[in-house]
């Protein structure tokens, strides 16, 4: 039996022994209990729910659909299949106007914006004397009661204009306007001796523009809010309005008479500041000859003036007697007070007083950046053009002395006209013809729309010599919208030959004739739009006090000063 004692150091032994194997046989090193470090346990993170994302905006359908309304002018359709075609990621055309997303019309529509307005003329063939109509003659006639001039006239128009005037009037009368093809409405209009409503663009020179109550459209200033032949049209949507202003335009986009693209151009006859004319300005004031015609020379934006007279610091105006001719350097004041822009050199008196007035002239007009041609400093100079750009009309001036007068041609050294007359042959030079149009197709290459002048053989008459008439027509087929005489004292016809319009001759404008056909004239007005000539005005004038020009008008009772009476003489001597 085991002893007590024994048994007590045996279970020690062993417990020492579990101890020895847990601690990897170490042995245990004897000492104070440390403090365990507490490793820190991180916060539980609060957890935030994940957004529901929200459902998406719709993508709008595109393209949207872009229709014409009956009765809104083709122009006008035309212009919106351009603009829709620009903006193809947003619209595209439809034919189908019932379902159309957006539409134009001449109604207001469902949220309509204005979009635009056409503008209407009443015109008739252009050697017409009567100068207006009324607005009242032509709604009479529309409705079946022809009125005014329309009781011994038709009315044309064309299927289109017929649909749009019909929104605004509604529809004609039975048999009240004849509908004609546009290709064919010009011709039928000569031929019937009818009157015709075309759109202000489609205007074209053997148009003759008629005031309608008192309004031209050839005034760019007038008043188009009271002008009756406009039609405002709208583009609106019911369902789409959102879609209105993504269409590309500008103000201009939907008009057809838009007064930024017009230039007027003036063109004068015969200024020779000399004798009875300086006299009068002498005693009266330099700009008194004006006073009569300035309206519309201020409303002008280029005033041509063939001076056919050079200035001189010291010239004393001289008798009735005379023909040497100089002009007082203060007679410029008069040029400068019609807003003169381009000085025609072709005339046969730049010289009377030698070369040294000229070359003073030169210097005064280069002084107020007044341009010249058809004469220069010298030969070069001389046959050089006036160019001018005004908005997006481009306008060309150029022209040449026919006549044998040697002693104030230019030289390479001397300043003179620019003669195109061989002196020997008496005929146009082929050198200057062939030089001439070279330049002219260099111009119109350029988009230049060219006035040809021409300084021709003076005669005594309203009709011009057979000579002339083959010079200006071999000049018209060089390719010139417009060639005018500038030597005649008498005023003399006109024709359309070929493209171009031809006037043999202007008359006086500043000069002192007091004889009947000399006291007759013209001032010619050129309306160019977009860069083409549209139309041309004839402004008859008559002269007082040897040298104040003054409108002609239809009560006048001297048959020779009677605008109707002057007018339809001057178109039965027309050549045909």
């Amino acid at each position: 039996m085991v002893h007590i004692q024994e048994l007590i150091r045996r279970l020690s032994y062993i417990a020492l022994l579990g101890m020895f194997l847990l601690t990897g046989c170490a042995t245990p090193t004897i000492g104070p209990t440390p403090t365990p470090t507490r490793t820190p346990v991180p916060p539980t993170p609060t957890l935030t729910p994940t957004p529901v994302p929200p459902s998406p905006t719709p993508t709008p359908a595109f393209p949207v659909t872009v229709g014409c309304a009956p009765g809104v002018p083709e122009g006008v359709c035309g212009r919106l299949r351009a603009a829709v075609a620009e903006a193809s990621a947003y619209f595209v055309w439809t034919d189908d106007v019932l379902r159309a997303d957006t539409l134009v019309d001449v109604a207001p529509l469902a949220n309509a914006v204005p979009l635009g307005r056409w503008t209407y003329a009443v015109v008739a063939p252009f050697f017409t004397v009567d100068d207006n109509v009324t607005i009242a003659d032509v709604r009479a006639t529309w409705s079946g009661t022809p009125a005014g001039p329309f009781t011994e006239r038709p009315l044309l128009v064309t299927d289109d204009t017929r649909d749009a005037l019909s929104t605004l009037w509604g529809a004609s009368a039975e048999g009240a306007v004849q509908v004609i093809a546009a290709s064919e409405l010009l011709t039928t209009a000569e031929q019937l001796n009818a009157w015709a409503i075309v759109p202000f663009d489609a205007l074209e020179p053997r148009w003759k523009v008629l005031r309608v109550d008192g309004l031209s459209l050839l005034d760019k200033a007038a008043d188009m809010a009271v002008y009756p032949l406009t039609l405002p049209f709208y583009w609106g949507s019911a369902a789409r309005p959102e879609t209105l202003g993504l269409l590309p335009r500008t103000p201009e986009t939907f008009t057809n008479r838009n007064p930024e693209a017009m230039t007027i151009v003036l063109m004068t006859g015969v200024t020779a500041m000399a004798r009875g004319t300086g006299r009068l300005m002498d005693t009266k004031g330099v700009t008194y000859p004006a006073q009569d015609v300035l309206p519309w020379f201020t409303a002008a934006d280029i005033v041509h003036i063939s001076n056919e007279v050079s200035f001189k610091p010291d010239c004393v105006t001289e008798g009735s007697g005379t023909m040497s001719f100089c002009s007082h350097d203060s007679y410029i004041g008069l040029l400068e007070a019609i807003h003169t822009s381009v000085i025609e050199l072709t005339g046969n008196h730049l010289v009377d007083k030698g070369i040294a007035p000229l070359q003073h002239t030169l210097e005064m007009y280069k002084e107020r950046g007044w341009q010249w041609f058809g004469g220069g400093e010298n030969y070069t100079d001389a046959r050089q053009p006036a160019l001018f750009e005004h908005g997006p009309n481009k306008i060309a001036f150029i022209g040449c002395n026919s006549v044998d007068n040697p002693y104030d041609w230019a030289t390479d050294e001397l300043p003179g006209v620019f003669s195109c007359r061989q002196l020997e042959r008496k005929a146009l030079d082929p050198d200057d013809l062939a030089y001439l149009a070279t330049t002219i197709a260099d111009l119109r290459a350029q988009g230049y729309n060219v006035i040809f002048t021409v300084q021709e053989y003076e005669t005594e008459s309203y009709t011009p010599f057979i000579g002339q008439v083959e010079d200006f027509r071999t000049f018209a087929d060089l390719g010139p919208v417009y060639v005018q005489g500038s030597q005649a004292h008498q005023p003399q016809t006109m024709e359309f030959y070929g493209n171009t319009f031809i006037h043999y001759g202007l008359g006086n404008f500043f000069f002192d004739q007091m004889w009947n056909e000399g006291r007759q004239g013209f001032v010619n007005r050129l309306v160019f739009y977009d860069n083409r000539l549209l139309s041309i005005e004839l402004l008859p004038t008559w002269l007082e006090e040897y040298g104040r020009p003054r409108p002609m008008t239809d009560d006048d009772p001297n048959p020779a000063a009677n605008r109707r009476q002057f007018l339809q003489m001057m178109f039965d001597l027309r050549l045909k």
